[in-house]
């Protein structure tokens, strides 16, 4: 699927995560819910998460979302510093 045909979720999310981690070097927003918005799937790779743990990493994701996060199902998150 192209970039361009991101759900209005999706990007609501990636536009969030982008303000939240400004360094960044990427996030994919996926919708796994077949775009119904109840269910998604989140990669951040960024700075931000260097020497964290992944429990950590998955706090500091979930409280830049906590807002979105009251309206969905489900979450699945993925974190990693640059390599």
């Amino acid at each position: 699927r192209g970039f361009a045909s991101q759900t209005d979720g999706e990007s609501r999310l990636a536009q969030v995560l982008r303000e939240k981690f400004p360094r960044a070097s990427a996030i994919k927003v996926v919708d796994i819910s077949g775009g119904c918005g109840a269910m998604y799937e989140i990669h951040i790779e960024s700075e931000e998460f260097r020497e964290k743990r992944t429990v950590q990493q998955h706090q500091m994701v979930n409280q830049a979302l906590s807002e979105e996060i009251k309206h969905m199902h489900g979450l699945r998150i993925f974190t990693s510093a640059p390599k």
